[in-house]
């Protein structure tokens, strides 16, 4: 048990720490002026960081590294890293960690996607410092100790595996980006309740790809509310002990380059039912198969108003009028080489049936030309709103940034990605919709597979 004294004089530390701290000079890979919206770049010790200083009394702080589903070497790898967060590290305890965020009044987070690992934590800006040094810990000092494996990551596991058996949606959006992707992207973002864990999951075996994960070539830090300088010093100083690459008796991160397959999955399930069609879309702003068209198609094709009791300007949101029992949506999942524009529909299986021939006919329409210059614009003004307003959001503005660094040496920046979709073109939105129509689609049906209608039947290719 820590004694309150011992545990009050930590806490201090990270004060006298920011009080002492001396900005160091650091080689800056891009400028940004203070407030900015953009992220000013750098490195430290190996360590790829970015800062974007904005005004205010706290700060986010987050290590961003290569080692989501996409990744992993093992089933359950991405699962097991993030529940192993912030537990039991060579300095401190799980316990201790616990008290001296909670006396410091910061917030800790760990969550994975297709392709990333956020560990972050939220604190008041003067403890910067202690912060940087924790994150540090849980990079390079975890223990994976047995008791904590058992007791609180594959228990914690297997309960998300249970909860995931009836969340159709989320059965849908795996089944559409595995027969998308096979492999690799493909790869479910929670392993399912089938999957052999104890097969392939042990503390020994994260430990062993933590050193992978979490070698210096294989994240960043970005933060958003703290000084460049005082990032590039504490980083330089706390994470020091990840190794510049994976270890030879580690496997190395799979880089391969994600290919797309197209296909069709059906899952027979009684809580719901949920059809989406899949195609071909654009990697994120740092990649270099960026397409900003396919935003804007995504906004066009849409499915929900931004107008409270308007119906919408998308047309897909006219479809939805002719099919009040049917929820239909558009999205566009981007990646660091690759995207998968989605159109997902949820109601009553014979609304979904029907909704789906309009939503072809709908897209069939696009590539012929038949847009009204109105509805355009309104398209490339929501898809600027909503590319702006994600890069401004503070958790996915650090996840892309961390992304785009890792990925590609390159910070996401939105007031670049705005004016790419001003650039956007009637022609191109046209030719977009033609080129997913012409090649194959991804297509996921669960439910009621009776009523539910097979790709074919609705004019897609698989």
């Amino acid at each position: 048990m820590i004694s309150r004294i011992s545990l009050g004089r930590n806490v201090q530390c990270a004060h006298r720490w920011q009080c002492h701290a001396q900005p160091s000079n650091r080689r800056g890979l891009a400028a940004a002026a203070s407030g900015s919206f953009s992220y000013q770049t750098g490195d430290a010790g190996g360590v790829k960081f970015a800062t974007r200083d904005l005004a205010g009394p706290t700060t986010t702080l987050a290590v961003v590294a290569k080692a989501g589903t996409r990744y992993q070497a093992l089933p359950g790898f991405a699962d097991g890293l993030e529940k192993f967060a912030f537990k039991a590290t060579q300095k401190r305890s799980a316990l201790r960690i616990t008290r001296e965020a909670e006396l410091l009044g910061g917030q800790l987070s760990a969550y994975h996607s297709r392709e990333n690992l956020i560990v972050g934590a939220k604190f008041l800006r003067d403890d910067l410092p202690y912060f940087t040094e924790l994150l540090g810990e849980v990079v390079s000092k975890t223990k994976y100790t047995h008791h904590e494996f058992d007791e609180e990551v594959l228990r914690v596991i297997k309960l998300s595996q249970k909860s995931l058996l009836a969340d159709v949606t989320a059965l849908a959006v795996n089944s559409a980006h595995g027969v998308a992707f096979h492999r690799g992207l493909g790869t479910a973002l929670h392993p399912s309740s089938s999957t052999p864990l104890t097969k392939y999951l042990t503390p020994e075996r994260l430990k062993a790809y933590s050193q992978a994960a979490y070698a210096k070539s294989n994240f960043a830090v970005v933060a958003n509310g703290a000084s460049h300088e005082n990032l590039a010093k504490w980083v330089g100083e706390f994470f020091t002990d990840s190794p510049n690459s994976a270890p030879s008796n580690v496997p190395a991160i799979d880089n391969t380059p994600s290919k797309y397959y197209g296909g069709e999955e059906r899952i027979a399930h009684d809580s719901g039912n949920v059809m989406i069609l899949a195609f071909p879309g654009s990697s994120s702003f740092t990649g270099r198969s960026y397409k900003p068209e396919i935003s804007v198609l995504a906004t066009l094709l849409g499915g929900r108003s931004s107008i409270k009791w308007s119906p919408g300007f998308s047309l897909l949101s006219r479809v939805s009028e002719n099919h009040p029992h049917v929820h239909i949506s558009t999205s566009h999942a981007a990646y660091s080489d690759s995207g998968l524009l989605c159109i997902s529909m949820t109601g009553d299986a014979g609304s979904v049936r029907e909704a789906s021939k309009s939503v072809v006919k709908a897209l069939k329409s696009i590539a012929n030309g038949e847009i009204s210059k109105e509805d355009f614009k309104k398209a490339v003004a929501s898809a600027r709103f909503n590319a702006l307003e994600s890069g401004q959001n503070i958790d996915a503005g650090l996840e892309l940034t961390g992304a785009g660094l890792v990925h590609g040496g390159k910070a996401h920046q939105i007031d670049e990605v705005g004016k790419g979709l001003e650039s956007v073109t009637e022609d191109q939105i046209r030719k977009a919709a033609k080129g997913v129509l012409d090649g194959k689609a991804s297509v996921s049906a669960v439910g009621d597979l009776f009523v539910l209608p097979f790709a074919e039947e609705i004019g897609l290719t698989v």
